[in-house]
């Protein structure tokens, strides 16, 4: 097994996204990644868009479904930084194999569910699946050149997250197709959850023999250099992005657990037609997330990673004035138009949900880049703290799920303020001046830096 040699992984990171490029070793871990995300996401979210059949079933309150949603996202908190950690000392691969294989059980079995406590225990266990994100952005990371990392980091996000929208219409279809064998709701959700478990255990076990840690070769691991955790919580810079990732992906993680559940109750929609109205909100992330990298490494030619940091509190800013939007656009303020609005309005916000993600992961790689794993693990467990803060909204029985989203979008829009705490001094700013690998190191001499490039 070979160690990496860290100059030679930065002479061999990708300067360029070639989409139908399948020969070279950055690509190849580019794609297999974000399929990876892809099934982790989809298992994760796999019971949300079948809750109404489930708390039927269970004969689950409105406080006890609000507590599962916070649970799902609440087991995720921990498990993200404990892998950013563990990205740091044993590498992308070996890391994602396990995560993916241990989680495929919970997910498989939480159809054994009977009782309010023992779904709750499944859906904490189903949330560390959710660590995954974490992998994703450090193996694309260390794969990609700054000139076009935060496109690559987007990308590769997204298109995992996309499996956050898919699963709002799959699963009700399957639960559909089991009903074709003469299998009521209350069993076929039970048996649907089979799949998501036994893809993220495939994929458990193919990860690692599809993809390399590194350009160079496999990640030597770092046991007993346990630096990177204390070092990432200790610059300010981390816990400003760890906030504004708690209003984007934070709202992204609320929305996808309770939408499908609020245009049932507030549209008066079946099974099927709130699930598809739901999905529209998951399905921007096919392109979204990585407009908001690109955006960000195109600021970034010009205005370097100060521009990063000020495109995105724009962006974090929009979403929260949309999602104020949203939760007026109810039959009783707009009447009969209101539920098309509401959809058009939920993929407005959604896409700037996805660009706020995608830029706010093309500024963490230039944070202690010798602490990746953890800042990563950091910035992204915000998200999740952000998603069970406003669950506990979303719990009170004496509060109007309208009233609560607009409640959150007045602290989305104040949460953008924290992207002009973020400053980088004039060495960070020069070390990371997007360019070409093969530029030149003369500052006097070295050419314009290129655009990220996508095919």
């Amino acid at each position: 097994m070979s160690s990496p040699d860290p100059n030679n992984d930065a002479l061999q990171r990708a300067t360029r996204i070639d989409i139908f490029n399948f020969s070279s070793r950055s690509m190849r871990e580019f794609h297999v990644t974000w399929v990876a995300f892809f099934i982790c996401f989809f298992a994760w979210f796999g019971v949300a868009p079948l809750m109404g059949v489930i708390s039927e079933d269970l004969q689950l309150t409105r406080t006890q479904v609000g507590n599962t949603v916070i649970a799902s996202v609440a087991g995720t908190v921990v498990a993200r930084i404990v892998v950013g950690a563990l990205c740091d000392h044993f590498g992308p691969r070996r890391t994602y194999r396990w995560l993916m294989i241990l989680c495929a059980f919970p997910v498989s079995l939480v159809g054994l569910a009977q009782s309010y406590e023992s779904f709750l225990l499944f859906r904490l266990a189903i949330g560390a699946v959710g660590a995954s994100f974490v992998i994703t952005q450090f193996h694309t990371s260390l794969m990609f050149a700054p000139n076009c990392s935060g496109t690559a980091l987007a990308t590769t996000a997204a298109w995992g997250n996309l499996g956050g929208g898919v699963t709002q219409f799959a699963m009700p279809l399957a639960v559909g197709f089991i009903a074709g064998f003469g299998i009521d709701a209350a069993l076929g959700w039970r048996f649907a959850m089979l799949g998501p478990g036994l893809a993220l255990l495939l994929m458990g076990i193919l990860y690692p023999r599809l993809t390399t840690d590194t350009p160079s070769g496999e990640f030597r691991p770092r046991i007993g250099e346990g630096r990177s955790l204390g070092e990432a919580m200790g610059d300010f810079r981390v816990w400003c992005l760890f906030g504004l990732y708690a209003a984007c992906f934070g709202m992204e993680l609320t929305i996808n657990n309770i939408a499908a559940l609020h245009f049932a109750e507030v549209y008066d929609l079946g099974l099927m037609a709130a699930g598809f109205a739901a999905a529209t909100f998951g399905l921007t992330n096919i392109f979204a997330r990585t407009l908001g990298g690109y955006f960000s490494d195109r600021v970034a030619r010009t205005g370097g990673l100060k521009a990063r940091a000020r495109i995105l509190g724009g962006f974090v800013l929009v979403e929260g004035l949309l999602l104020m939007a949203f939760a007026q656009s109810t039959p009783a303020h707009l009447g009969s138009a209101a539920l098309g609005i509401a959809v058009v309005l939920l993929i407005c916000f959604s896409i700037f949900v996805q660009m706020a993600e995608g830029a706010t992961f093309s500024l963490v790689s230039f944070i202690k880049p010798r602490a990746l794993g953890a800042v990563v693990g950091l910035v992204a467990s915000g998200g999740n703290v952000g998603a069970v803060l406003a669950g506990l909204l979303f719990r009170r029985e004496d509060l109007p799920w309208g009233q609560a989203l607009l409640i959150l979008g007045a602290i989305v829009a104040a949460l953008s303020l924290l992207a002009f705490l973020i400053r980088f001094s004039p060495e960070e700013e020069a070390q990371f001046a997007p360019r070409s690998e093969s530029s030149s190191s003369t500052p006097s001499t070295k050419p314009a830096a290129p655009a990220p490039e996508v095919t």
